[in-house]
């Protein structure tokens, strides 16, 4: 790894350990953005929206990052001294039957009424056709990454490993 690289990665853990919510709030900010920008670039746009750019990364930073954040930490209090492979399973199920439906259900209303500025009428309608073919996709690949992440991720990167598993999703 380069000097600089190197440089950054340390300040960046310093920050992760001086203020936690702020850096991972950053953190899946700026990946959600990211993520959005290169969408927009595969989907062929002539002109980068920002606006959408924007509203995307105000998402994660302000609803995602967090939300991941305190996630983890009720967690792992709710699991406190328990390991192995049946309470990876457990953390995993907890997860995926609480906050997958929810971040879902949340963030195709908030594409839809923030960020495409669709009438309520119209997004309630689209959620309700889409969201059980959302939530069944994110159940066959999100327990994966939910197994990796409370298998051997310290409690610190799991939104990082999420936000950047999210930003290639």
């Amino acid at each position: 790894m380069s000097d600089i690289a190197q440089e950054a990665w340390r300040k960046y853990l310093i920050q992760l350990q001086v203020h936690p919510l702020r850096t991972k709030a950053i953190t899946a900010g700026c990946l959600a953005g990211c993520s959005d920008l290169i969408a927009q670039k595969i989907s062929g746009v002539k002109r980068i929206q920002l606006r959408r750019l924007l509203l995307i990364m105000l998402y994660g930073f302000a609803y995602s990052g967090p939300f991941g954040h305190f996630l983890h930490k009720v967690i792992d209090i709710i699991f406190r001294g328990k390991k192995g492979s049946k309470t990876v399973a457990k953390k995993v199920l907890l997860e995926q039957m609480t906050s997958s439906p929810w971040n879902n259900f949340f963030f195709m209303m908030y594409y839809g009424l923030v960020v495409e500025g669709r009438p309520w009428g119209l997004v309630r309608s689209k959620v309700r056709k889409d969201y059980p073919s959302v939530q069944l996709t994110a159940w066959r690949f999100w327990p994966i990454v939910g197994w990796i992440n409370y298998q051997y991720m310290p409690l610190q990167f799991r939104v990082l490993f999420h936000s950047f598993v999210a930003s290639c999703w």
